[in-house]
């Protein structure tokens, strides 16, 4: 996991980027009695030696169409227990405090780390690489191509054909398998 800081120029403050890998859980629409509906997830993000893993968890809203629709398509995938594996970028990192209200830590305060999940670089379902985003260049240079060479490099690793149409709205269709 890794954590960058850039400073804009133009608007005077500092961005906080936190990028690594973990596993996707709890994907739910948020309703909150006040505001618009959202959706968000959890990460269990990677840490630590490949021999001796740890996982540190941040509670993320989704922000973004394309990390939104991503996170939509992997929702079955995680509620059927299937591993979902996805290289991520964080923003605007912020602790939370609550209290426990049952378990063996009823009435302790926990702290939980939250943040909005800001782009999502690829993804694999148990083990199997199902998405991977187009590389910067490739999507500086959709600007200059027509409509219908736009879609090329979600074709080419077989996102687009596997998933056109919502019918085909998840990682579990049989394309992927």
């Amino acid at each position: 996991m890794t954590v960058t800081t850039h400073q804009s120029a133009t608007t005077g403050f500092f961005d906080l980027h936190i990028t690594g890998l973990g596993y996707l859980n709890r994907i739910r629409e948020v309703k909150p009695k006040r505001g618009d509906a959202f959706w968000a997830c959890d990460i269990a993000a990677l840490n630590g030696p490949a021999d001796d893993v740890g996982y540190t968890r941040f509670d993320c809203r989704i922000s973004g169409r394309d990390a939104e629709a991503l996170v939509k398509r992997c929702r079955q995938a995680v509620y059927q227990g299937r591993k979902v594996l996805i290289g991520f970028k964080l923003g605007d990192l912020w602790t939370d405090t609550f209290v426990y209200s049952k378990g063996d830590k009823a009435g302790q305060t926990g702290v939980s780390l939250k943040a909005r999940l800001l782009f999502i670089s690829w993804i694999k379902v148990n083990g199997e690489m199902v998405y991977q985003a187009p590389r910067r260049d490739e999507q500086g240079a959709g600007n200059d191509r027509s409509a219908d060479s736009a879609e090329q490099p979600e074709s080419v690793n077989g996102y687009a054909a596997a998933h056109s149409g919502e019918a085909a709205g998840s990682f579990d269709s049989p394309a992927m398998h």
